[in-house]
């Protein structure tokens, strides 16, 4: 019966138009039922996608910090590239003022006692290193070598409390000695006469007494001054030119080798052969007395002329 009356009406909404409100009404009602059965399809659908989207933000979040890392990675490189570019570029400038020959070297290693001021750089033995060779970077001296390798050398900080170096005003050349107080950022100048002409600002150079650093090179600048009416002599306090905790570059300065001993006894040598040479120089300025006679030219015969014409005989 029920097959019978749905074919009937299949036939009837196939061929005619009459049941079109009544489908359309029927719509209406079984709408929720179908937007219930997809439900779950569409949970399904709504958080996997949901999902996936999220997984996709957060990759690409990831992605995105990576590359940000990198950048600022690349950028503190370039920082740093800058920066070396600008320190070798002063130490280029400063070893062309430099009439030494010299050496560029970079620091590998600091000591770690908190006592002692010393660093490690990668030029040693084979590269021509010797103890005692002065080591500046671009504002001045730094220290001398005190151990040597075969690859690596040691060099004291002219702040060690070990270290004194002999300086002058560069103003005035008054001569003193600077000591090292164990402060990467302070020298001491002792002995130093309470009436000295010697005030904050001067600029103190090495003086090249002791023939171990080479006259002339900026060793610290004066900060302050302290005079005591009770006391012989002054306190004065000064700071390194170069920065001593600071520069990675520095220059070997190669000065001459020979002792001072060496080198006054060449010089002697030299003097003697100058004044041998001397000696056995023929003399070109010798007395008029002792000249030998010139013997005068004899006078010119002028030819005599012949009376009436005739001819010579």
């Amino acid at each position: 019966m029920f097959a019978v009356l749905s074919a009937a009406l299949m036939v009837v909404d196939a061929r005619l138009t009459v049941l079109h409100s009544v489908r359309s009404q029927l719509g209406l009602i079984v709408e929720p039922v179908y937007w219930l059965g997809r439900l779950p399809v569409t949970l399904w659908e709504s958080a996997t996608q949901e999902l996936s989207s999220r997984n996709e933000l957060a990759a690409e979040n990831e992605k995105l910090k990576a590359e940000q890392l990198m950048m600022q990675r690349r950028l503190q490189k370039l920082a740093a590239l800058t920066e070396q570019n600008v320190r070798l570029r002063e130490l280029l400038n400063s070893s062309a003022l430099v009439d030494d020959e010299v050496l560029a070297t970079e620091l590998i290693g600091i000591d770690p006692n908190p006592f002692t001021h010393r660093i490690l750089i990668d030029k040693g033995e084979k590269d021509g290193v010797v103890l005692g060779q002065p080591v500046l970077d671009a504002r001045g001296l730094m220290g001398q070598v005190v151990e040597v390798m075969p690859y690596t050398s040691r060099v004291l900080l002219l702040t060690d409390t070990t270290h004194s170096i002999p300086v002058q005003v560069n103003r005035n050349g008054l001569r003193a000695i600077a000591t090292g107080t164990g402060n990467p950022e302070r020298l001491e100048l002792r002995h130093v006469a309470d009436t000295a002409d010697i005030k904050e600002g001067d600029l103190l150079v090495s003086s090249g007494l002791g023939q171990r650093f080479p006259a002339g090179y900026p060793v610290a600048t004066v900060t302050e001054v302290v005079h005591d009416s009770g006391q012989p002599f002054a306190i004065v306090r000064a700071v390194p030119t170069a920065n001593l905790n600071r520069t990675r570059y520095m220059l070997l300065v190669f000065t001459d080798p020979r002792s001072p001993a060496q080198r006054a006894a060449e010089s002697a040598e030299a003097q003697e052969e100058v004044d041998r040479q001397t000696r056995h120089r023929p003399d070109a300025e010798a007395p008029i007395e002792d000249a030998p006679p010139v013997e005068a030219p004899p006078p010119e015969v002028q030819p005599v002329e012949p009376p009436n014409g005739e001819e010579p005989r």
